[in-house]
């Protein structure tokens, strides 16, 4: 998936341990490792505002978009142009 989690990194700059985070954000550590090891599929707005506030970062400093191998080369799809952002 395109998307990396970088919640490790913000646990060590925090000296943080994984199961004092999903106690203080208010999930549980399974589905905190299911997040942080890029399983997910989705996550909730409050989560990720919780994580934020937790952590004291921005969304960016927790998720990274990385193209998949290969996506690079692709044409875009039909009806947009390259590089053209979807809100």
């Amino acid at each position: 998936m395109p998307i990396v989690v970088d919640i490790d990194v913000m646990l060590a700059r925090r000296k943080m341990s994984v199961g004092e985070l999903a106690e203080r954000v208010g999930i549980t550590p399974a589905n905190l490792a299911v997040l942080k090891n890029g399983r997910a599929k989705a996550v909730r707005f409050t989560t990720l505002a919780a994580l934020c506030e937790v952590l004291d970062c921005q969304p960016g400093d927790l998720l990274r978009w990385e193209p998949d191998e290969g996506q690079a080369d692709d044409p875009a799809p039909a009806g947009t142009a390259s590089g053209a952002h979807h809100t």
